[in-house]
C-alpha cells in the first residue's frame, strides 16, 4: 500500500478537486472512507506517519485520522508544525479550518479559509469553504459573493456505457403471493405528477452540487425573501441594468414631461421610490378600486398552486458579464463605469448561479405546494395520498432544502 500511494493521483479525484495530487485522489479517498467505516485508526495513522516520512502533505490525512481517532491535541500539534513547514498548502488549510468550525472558532476558520484560498484560488473546495464559514458567521452577502467567485468544474462521470431510462418498469409478482390487503394497483408506480420529473436540482452532481447545497442552507437559515432582498443588494439586476443604461443614454428628459410625470428614482430591483415597479405607479389607484370591487364578491379557496405562487416570489434575472462584454450591447459597464455610479459597489452575478436560484425557485415552489396541500388534508381529516416514487422525490427534495422532519416523514410513507 505505501508503494501504490505514489500513483495514486494517475485514478483520478472527486469532481470538486481539479488537479489529482497525492493527497486528493481516489486511492487516500477510499482509505480515508475505510478507516472511519472500520474503525482502524491505529492501523490509518500507522500508514499515513510511514507516508509523512516521504512526503509532508500527507499530515493534513494523518490529521484527519486523529481528529477521528479523539487524538485532537496531537492533531494540533501535527497541524502547527506542517504548516509552519508548509504555509501555503491548502489541505492542510483546509483541515485547520474545518477543526476550528467543529469547535465553534469561526473566527479562526476565517483566517484560515481566507488563506486557503490565497494558496489555492484555483480550487473549488478553498472556496467553498470560505463561502460555508462565512455562512455560519451569518455574513450572507459574503457568502453570496463568495459563492460567485467559485470555480465551477463540468462533471466528469464515471466511463462506463451508460443504458437509457426505461420507458416503463414491470415488476412480475408470483400470483401465490399477491395479497390485495397490501398490494397497489397496476400501474401504481407509473404514477408520478409532472411537476415533480422536472426538478432540476435532483440531477446537480459536483461542484453544481455542493454550491446548490450551500445556498438552500443560506435560504433555510433567512428564508426565500430576504435571500432575494440580499442577492439585490450585492448583484447588478437586469432591470436596474437596463433602466439605468436608458437614462444615461438620454441626460436631458423633456422639462415639460418631467413637471407631469415627476422624477421617481428608481430602486433596487427595478422598483420607483414608492416602492412599486415602474409603470405601475399610475396605475396604483384603479387596481385598487377594482380589488376592492373584487373583495366584495364571494370568492372559492385557493388552490396550493395559487398560494404558493403568492407566498414564493419569482427571482428576477440578474445582469451577466456575457450580456454586458456582448456586441449587442452599446457601452461596457466596465469601460463606463463612472457614470454607473449606482454599482460601484456590486458584482455582476455568473450565469451558473443565476441559474441556481432559478432551480431553488422551483424547489420551494413545489415544496410549498406539497406542505400545503398536505396541511389542508391533514385539516379535513382526508387521506393524502402519492406514489411510492413521488414520495421518494418528495424527500429528495425537503432534503436539499435541508427540511430533514419533513424528509424523514416523506420517507417513511414511502414504506408504507
Amino acid at each position: 500500500m505505501e508503494t501504490d500511494t505514489d500513483e495514486g493521483p494517475q485514478l483520478g479525484s472527486e469532481p470538486e478537486v481539479q488537479v489529482p495530487n497525492n493527497v486528493s485522489n481516489h486511492l487516500t479517498t477510499g482509505l480515508i472512507n475505510y478507516i472511519h467505516t472500520t474503525g482502524r485508526y491505529t492501523s490509518g495513522i500507522n500508514l499515513f506517519e510511514k507516508l509523512r516520512t516521504r512526503d509532508m502533505e500527507v499530515s493534513s490525512l494523518l490529521a484527519r485520522v486523529m481528529i477521528s481517532a479523539d487524538e485532537e491535541v496531537q492533531a494540533v500539534r501535527l497541524l502547527h508544525d506542517a504548516i509552519a513547514k508548509l504555509p501555503m498548502d491548502y489541505s492542510l488549510l483546509d483541515c485547520q479550518a474545518t477543526f476550528c468550525q467543529s469547535k465553534g472558532r469561526l473566527d479562526w476558520a476565517l483566517e484560515c479559509a481566507k488563506r486557503g484560498v490565497t494558496a489555492a484560488p484555483s480550487e473549488f473546495a478553498t472556496w467553498a469553504k470560505l463561502a460555508e464559514v462565512y455562512v455560519g458567521l451569518e455574513q450572507w452577502d459574503l457568502a453570496l459573493l463568495t459563492l460567485n467567485s467559485c470555480p465551477m468544474f463540468t462533471y466528469q462521470d464515471k466511463d462506463i456505457p451508460r443504458m437509457p431510462d426505461p420507458a416503463r418498469i414491470l415488476l412480475p409478482v408470483l400470483p401465490e403471493s399477491m395479497l390485495d390487503e397490501i398490494d397497489d394497483p397496476p400501474g401504481h408506480y407509473d404514477e408520478v405528477h409532472p411537476s415533480l420529473r422536472k426538478l432540476h436540482a435532483s440531477g446537480y452532481k459536483g461542484t453544481f452540487f455542493k454550491a446548490y447545497s450551500i445556498l438552500t442552507e443560506v435560504t433555510a437559515k433567512i428564508g426565500w425573501d430576504q435571500l432575494l432582498r440580499i442577492r439585490s443588494q450585492v448583484f447588478v439586476m437586469e432591470e436596474e441594468y437596463r433602466s439605468e443604461k436608458q437614462i444615461n443614454h438620454n441626460p436631458n428628459p423633456n422639462a415639460s414631461t418631467t413637471a407631469l410625470r415627476g422624477t421617481p428614482s428608481p430602486g433596487i430591483n427595478g422598483t420607483a421610490s414608492d416602492g412599486h415597479p415602474d409603470g405601475e405607479a399610475d396605475l396604483q389607484t384603479d387596481d385598487e378600486e377594482t380589488l376592492n370591487e373584487k373583495q366584495s364578491l364571494p370568492s372559492s379557496p385557493p388552490d396550493s398552486t395559487t398560494i404558493a405562487d403568492e407566498s414564493i416570489e419569482k427571482p428576477e434575472h440578474t445582469i451577466t458579464p456575457e450580456v454586458v462584454k456582448s456586441g449587442n450591447e452599446d457601452e461596457s459597464l466596465n469601460s463606463s463605469n463612472s457614470k454607473y455610479t449606482q454599482f460601484h459597489n456590486k458584482r455582476l452575478c455568473e450565469r451558473w448561479l443565476d441559474n441556481l436560484f432559478m432551480v431553488l425557485y422551483e424547489d420551494l415552489r413545489i415544496y410549498t405546494i406539497w406542505r400545503t396541500d398536505m396541511a389542508r388534508a391533514q385539516s379535513e381529516s382526508s387521506d393524502y395520498r402519492k406514489s411510492a416514487e413521488e414520495w421518494e422525490i418528495l424527500g429528495e427534495l425537503a432534503e436539499r432544502l435541508h427540511h430533514f422532519p419533513e424528509a424523514v416523514e416523506a420517507y417513511q410513507a414511502c414504506l408504507r
